[in-house]
């Protein structure tokens, strides 16, 4: 039987505020990459929309983090079942609004219900501790929800880099407005929406706000919102920390990456292709921890060149609605644009075009560009497609200074058959992640996420631990058994 999630509620052409409601700001028309057809139309927020919202999840959620860990605890583990429950409906619109391949909108769906899942855990954590002191008193610490969490998320993996801040700040007793990028708010903001009004959310706790660039800065300058999650470029999260840093709030920046695979000569030669493809061409590229640069020992370089080529021009591409294809359509002109641009400067700087590097529409051959290294624009930038610059180093020192050589920090990948030798090379590159015999783009709910240099702020996203401190204050509290006889 086909799910029904979206069908069930009227959210066409309108904002969820706790109900779903006409926008101040018009409403936009959703379109599919891969044909450039209208597939919905969503509500845009205006500033009176930002405004009301806000206010309405201050006030609500004071009752929120009063109930019983119990009940926040139960709303999330619903939402989990919810995303199981209604997987296919869900993996259906990344398809066709984000230009998702079907093992790409799967991932986002099963990480959506993982996520959920593991926050279910938080409100019955203990949120404080007994502290030693000198004096007749009981001292302690207390974990006290930040307020309101303000919530921007990118096109890319709309639903996974939403929910991943959504879930937990809500489940440590938070009111979270969300603001998904437009291109993608029926899979980034109106299923969320739709899985936690269904899960048993009170009304006002969550709101949904579509809109550009202005509706975010608004959202993060406005002084009932204590903490911001921001996942997307490294342009704009440098202007939402400015705000941010302005206001003193809690700021949580997840930005761009040009991550490094290094491949040493005694690494699986088959599977370090495999993985190089994965960790390139996964969802077109547009993933921030795709692996940008590929580094490979010379004394397999050319066989790793060749190899990569013959199997990167098998690659599928097309539209995914239609068919099981290994790539998808890039989200928009823009960043085709972009990406051709790259890889066009690149040829021209010098790097050899091996495969790839032309397109029909949004559909994107994934290019080879060997002979790359400093100086080439698609190894020294975030190229955000699927493109594999590659460049080779003859020694561990020359692979740790060209990994380390950028002024982004966030994942690494180094393929090897000697484990401690990938893992003392990893010691010598500063990331976020890192991750021996396996490519750059990994996460999971319960492990720690973030960035280094211009990746972010090094905050974490993911277990625990991370999302208590993302989430909460830390507050001091003491009693006596009773008041203290001062002399003054």
């Amino acid at each position: 039987m086909n799910s029904t999630i979206l069908d069930d509620a009227p959210w066409q052409g309108r904002l969820f505020t706790g109900s779903w409601c006409d926008a101040h700001g018009g409403v936009n028309t959703v379109l599919e990459p891969a044909t450039g057809a209208p597939l919905a139309t969503v509500g845009a927020a205006g500033i009176e929309d930002l405004t009301h919202s806000v206010e309405q999840a201050r006030d609500a959620q004071r009752s929120w983090a009063a109930a019983p860990y119990s009940v926040r605890a139960a709303v999330l583990r619903r939402a989990g079942e919810l995303w199981q429950q209604h997987s296919q409906e869900t993996a259906r619109w990344l398809i066709r609004e984000a230009g998702a391949t079907r093992a790409k909108a799967a991932y986002e769906v099963q990480g959506a219900a993982a996520e959920c899942f593991e926050a279910s855990s938080l409100p019955s954590l203990p949120l404080g501790e007994v502290i030693p002191s000198e004096r007749a008193w009981m001292s302690m610490t207390r974990r006290v929800p930040v307020g309101v969490v303000a919530v921007i998320a990118p096109f890319n993996a709309p639903l996974k880099l939403a929910i991943r801040s959504v879930a937990p700040a809500l489940a440590l007793g938070n009111a979270v407005v969300l603001k998904p990028d437009p291109r993608t708010a029926v899979s980034g903001g109106v299923t969320i929406a739709r899985i936690f009004e269904e899960a048993g959310l009170p009304a006002g706790v969550l709101h949904v706000l579509p809109g550009g660039g202005d509706i975010g800065s608004a959202l993060v300058d406005h002084p009932a919102v204590r903490a911001v999650s921001f996942t997307g470029s490294t342009a704009a999260g440098r202007a939402v920390g400015q705000i941010a840093a302005r206001r003193f709030i809690h700021t949580h920046l997840e930005l761009g990456g040009n991550n490094a695979l290094i491949v040493l000569e005694d690494a699986d030669l088959d599977r370090a292709v495999g993985a190089a493809m994965q960790g390139t061409f996964f969802h077109q590229g547009q993933v921030c921890m795709a692996s940008g640069r590929h580094l490979v020992h010379e004394s397999i370089y050319e066989e790793f060149v060749q190899l990569l080529a013959e199997r990167t021009a098998q690659l599928t591409v097309g539209d995914p609605t239609v068919e099981d294809v290994a790539l998808g359509p890039i989200i928009d002109e823009r960043q085709r644009d972009k990406i051709h641009a790259l890889v066009t400067s690149s040829v021209n700087a010098g790097a050899t075009l091996k495969t790839g590097g032309s397109f029909e529409g949004l559909f994107y051959r994934p290019a080879v560009l060997a002979d790359s290294g400093p100086g080439i624009p698609a190894y020294d930038s975030e190229v955000f497609g699927p493109v594999a610059a590659v460049a080779r180093f003859s020694t561990l020192d020359e692979a740790a200074h060209l990994a380390a050589a950028s002024e982004y920090g966030l994942s690494l990948g180094i393929l090897t058959s000697d484990v401690a030798a990938g893992l003392a090379l990893a010691e010598r590159i500063p990331t976020g992640t890192a991750h021996i015999n396996d490519q750059t783009i990994n996460d999971e709910a319960n492990a720690p996420f973030g960035g280094m240099f211009d990746s972010g702020t090094a905050t974490r996203f993911g277990g625990a631990q991370a999302n208590i401190e993302a989430y909460t204050e830390t507050r001091w509290m003491t009693v006596r058994q009773e008041i203290p006889g001062y002399a003054m």
